[in-house]
């Protein structure tokens, strides 16, 4: 999915607006989506990971000062729980066998998912977010995590309610 690679193409976008100094330019990542594994495109944005959606109409176009946008195409980004986008990769770091509750990783190991440089992106929020679902231990500077079942299923009614 590599619709993003023409960037002279103007296209429309609805997405969160930020307070930015004029700036306004995120990465395009693709990711791993957390219920297929097919991939799927997100926009990170100051510090926020958005899920992109693209909608075609059969007949439109956009009206854009003095440009058309012939084939009516419209992008939008919704906030994405970086946690829903980072659980299955955590799930199979830890390398969990029946009773045993797995290994602790370092992030970067965990982030490095083979064709999904994207991930590797996500360090900062995956530090901050991953706590709240993972058991983690401090060894120097180095931190280490491991998914922890029983915290996930806190952090899902907490999400369901």
């Amino acid at each position: 999915m590599a619709w993003w690679g023409d960037a002279d193409e103007t296209r429309v976008l609805i997405a969160p607006d930020h307070d930015t100094n004029g700036n306004g330019s995120g990465n395009v990542l693709s990711l791993r989506h957390p219920k297929t594994g097919n991939k799927a495109c997100y926009l990170y944005f100051d510090e926020e990971l958005l899920e992109l959606h693209w909608f075609k109409q059969s007949y439109g176009s956009w009206f854009l000062g003095d440009y058309v946008c012939e084939d009516g195409r419209l992008y939008t980004a919704t906030p994405v729980d970086p946690v829903f986008i980072l659980l299955p990769i955590f799930d199979e770091a830890r390398m969990k066998k029946k009773d045993d509750p797995g290994k602790f990783r370092q992030l970067d190991e965990i982030l490095y998912v083979q064709g999904y440089e994207g991930y590797q992106q996500l360090a900062s929020i995956a530090e901050k977010s991953m706590q709240i679902v993972c058991d983690f231990k401090e060894v120097g500077s180095a931190k280490f995590f491991r998914l922890n079942d029983s915290k996930v299923l806190r952090w899902l009614s907490y999400k369901v309610s």
